[in-house]
């Protein structure tokens, strides 16, 4: 479990009233319904929450402060994970994401993993590495000696460069070295970012020293920046499901336990199955990631890298039958995520994210997008191994095939259902479903 002694950013805490994430039929819920629901679990005023949502919480004034050359804003659905449960504690996950079947998927793994009592999570202190890469060190030994002679020092005047990180709590924690061969040498000063993701206080600590640390090692510091492969800010999530909450339409539990187990076999051993495994695990963490004003592409990086740490591609999540028959699911990955930055501060709806989230530090939310990374993965090696991954998802990307038709208002459901029930959920057919539903209206009409 997460160690609760962490020290936690200042912040007024969010004001939920949310008693249960269990909520049969919220995707049958109209759109008005589901944002009342909200309102009243989160003590949210309805209106000030509908201004928010239908915005996108961000105006193109903020939007043409935010980034360069800006010439609009370009929208994605705003949807939150139902169900989960993780470490005890009812939540909702927030994901903004254009693909369809995610949250569903997410939202029903998480139902079933409730069986086994949810998502139980580990997560290391918040070190980010700041990096100094130096070039022509003659004496690598040499120089580790030095760096490490004077490792206090360092360590003080890393902390000099940050002070607010250290009144919060934070600070450089320890100094590292690596000989990377051939006169290139690499100094890491691991440092506490508390709440925040990070990057902004590693590079800061890395251009502060740079010049100390060329100096001690006789090289010449060419980089000063972070490391995305943050493997000192794991996760770690663990889960342990009964065979009968896993049990499909034609397939016992035990027998889809087997299956999963056989498809996480599969995807420790080849790198091609891999990789698709371990986008399953990313398709729920940048969801969560994107949503809460975080940087996806980071965590995106240091996933990918820490799979391949030991030389080959693996899986980030396994999982295996436990000796009481139950299915056991374990992942572990890098997240450097933060509750208190620019976009944080910034962003409306990264703000509402969180306070959906009910996420008081950073180790917290950390463990609630690793959970949904391993809901996603559940899920998707639960419809690889009994009805197959399209059967659920393209009659959910039916409903974007006849948006793509010209289909509006109750057209969209109905030329959707048509198309899936066809099996061809295609453009072609979406526009001979349409006219033909219009034909059928019009007729009707006289």
């Amino acid at each position: 479990m997460r160690d609760g002694s962490e020290r936690r950013e200042e912040r007024a805490p969010a004001e939920r009233r949310l008693l249960s994430s269990r909520l049969p039929g919220f995707h049958a819920r109209t759109l008005a319904e589901r944002r009342a629901w909200l309102a009243e679990a989160f003590g949210l005023d309805e209106a000030e929450l509908g201004a928010i949502l239908d915005e996108g919480g961000l105006s193109i004034q903020q939007a043409d402060k935010t980034i360069e050359n800006v010439l609009g804003r370009f929208a994605l659905p705003f949807a939150a994970v139902v169900n989960l449960r993780v470490d005890g504690r009812e939540t909702l996950a927030p994901m903004v994401v254009e693909e369809p079947s995610v949250v569903a998927a997410a939202s029903n793994a998480a139902r079933i993993a409730r069986a086994g009592g949810g998502f139980s999570t580990q997560t290391d202190e918040p070190l980010t590495i700041a990096q100094i890469l130096l070039q022509g060190v003659a004496d690598p030994e040499r120089a580790a000696e030095a760096v490490q002679a004077e490792r206090q020092e360092l360590l003080a005047e890393a902390d000099r460069a940050v002070p607010g990180l250290v009144a919060r709590g934070g600070g450089a924690r320890d100094v590292e070295t690596r000989d990377l061969g051939s006169g290139l040498f690499a100094v890491h000063v691991l440092v506490d970012c508390r709440d925040a993701m990070g990057a902004n206080l590693a590079n800061t600590v890395a251009e502060s020293l740079g010049d100390r640390v060329a100096a001690l090692t006789g090289g010449r510091a060419v980089l000063r920046i972070l490391s995305n492969l943050a493997d000192r800010r794991l996760v770690r999530v663990h889960v342990r499901i009964p065979p009968d909450a896993l049990a499909a339409e034609a397939q016992t539990g035990a027998v889809v336990r087997d299956g999963i187990v056989l498809a996480s076999r599969f995807a420790e051993l080849d790198p091609y199955r891999a990789a698709t495994h371990n986008k399953g695990i990313m398709n729920g963490v940048d969801a969560v990631v994107v949503a809460t004003g975080n940087d996806w592409r980071a965590v995106e990086a240091g996933a990918h890298a820490y799979a391949a740490r030991r030389g080959r591609y693996e899986p980030l999540c396994t999982w295996s039958a436990g000796p009481d028959g139950t299915l056991v699911g374990r992942l572990e990955m890098p997240l450097a995520v933060g509750t208190v930055g620019g976009a944080q501060r910034a962003h409306p709806m990264a703000r509402l994210a969180l306070r959906l989230a009910g996420v008081q530090s950073a180790r917290e939310l950390a463990s609630l997008i690793a959970s949904v990374g391993m809901a996603s993965n559940l899920a998707a090696l639960r419809a690889l191994v009994t009805d197959g991954i399209q059967r659920g998802h393209m009659a959910l990307h039916a409903r974007q095939v006849a948006l793509a038709a010209g289909a509006q208002g109750d057209e969209v459901e109905r030329v959707a259902r048509r198309i899936a029930a066809a099996g061809e959920v295609c453009l072609e057919r979406a526009h001979s479903e349409l006219e033909a539903l219009r034909r059928e209206r019009t007729t009707a009409g006289h």
